[in-house]
């Protein structure tokens, strides 16, 4: 519908640029049947055109002139959205990450937190799906940092690292969080990069790192190390005081991963030592360590 302009019920100002002097017009009145059209002289080109022609009509009281196209790059794309199992409500989530959420609207941070419960749920059963919904998250919410990285983590479990590192640099970027470094070097490596990987390895912010991310840090650099045909390198990458450690977490990983670079660097019997003390840690047979320990 086109737009009235203002005042439109008056007769247009000049276009002479003189100011009004206020003073009543000296000049003989007319009828209204000889008087000109509002719009000007009626024998003016255009001047019988209706309004309903459109805006190129040609009145000096003028007309809006036609929107700008949007600048389509500017808008946001619609993206498929997996479905959500009516059962998740998202208070599924840690209170910690839903108290994250409050920035949002109610509504927002409803539909946000019940596609991170299923990013959670589908983990293992199909990273797929989890790295669809953590996609859908971040859509709706991508200037919250533990949204960001929630979708890196999926991301990287898929097998997608490209997408991956641009999730979990953003998240960086959003907190200044470095926890997830070591998962970006190994998605370099992932994508063929293991000088890339080294180089966040060597970064300073790895010295912010806690002691399971420093661990992880190191195996990852050590796999780079392999990715470039070093394994003497990398089994040198490995070796350090935490290999003692039989209480951590982290413990049963860098004992591995130790023993696997011996393996790689051919020290075939070292490795099977080291094989043999991971086993002692692996009560719960995650590895297959006992068995190569006798190989």
């Amino acid at each position: 519908m086109e737009e009235r302009p203002r005042n439109s019920d008056r007769p247009a100002r000049p276009s002479t640029g003189r100011p009004s002097t206020g003073r009543p017009s000296s000049r003989p009145s007319s009828s209204r049947e000889e008087r000109p059209a509002r719009g000007g002289r009626p024998d003016r080109a255009g001047a019988s055109r209706q309004v309903s022609q459109g805006r190129e009509v040609s009145d000096p009281r003028g007309f809006r002139a036609p929107p700008q196209e949007r600048d389509q790059s500017r808008i946001r794309p619609r993206i498929f959205e997996p479905d959500i199992p009516e059962d998740v409500t998202g208070e599924e989530l840690e209170k910690s990450v839903r108290a994250e959420l409050l920035s949002l609207s109610a509504e927002n941070a409803k539909v946000v937190a019940r596609h991170m419960v299923c990013v959670n749920l589908y983990m293992d059963v199909d990273p797929e799906l989890s790295h669809k919904h953590a996609v859908a998250a971040a859509h709706h919410a991508g200037r919250l940092a533990v949204v960001r990285e929630t979708a890196g983590y999926a991301a990287y479990r898929a097998g997608h690292y490209e997408i991956a590192l641009k999730e979990l640099r953003a998240a960086n970027r959003i907190s200044g969080d470095v926890s997830m470094w070591p998962v970006m070097a190994d998605c370099e490596r992932g994508l063929g990069n293991p000088l890339k990987a080294l180089n966040l390895a060597g970064s300073t912010e790895v010295k912010r790192l806690a002691k399971p991310e420093e661990i992880e840090m190191r195996i990852v650099a050590s796999g780079a190390r392999r990715d470039l045909g070093e394994f003497d390198a990398a089994v040198v990458t490995l070796q350090c005081k935490e290999l003692k450690n039989e209480n951590e977490e982290w413990a049963l990983r860098l004992r591995y991963a130790y023993a696997d670079a011996l393996h790689a660097a051919g020290r075939i019997e070292e490795a099977r030592e080291w094989f043999a003390k991971c086993a002692l840690l692996d009560e719960d047979e995650m590895t297959d360590a006992q068995e190569r320990s006798s190989q």
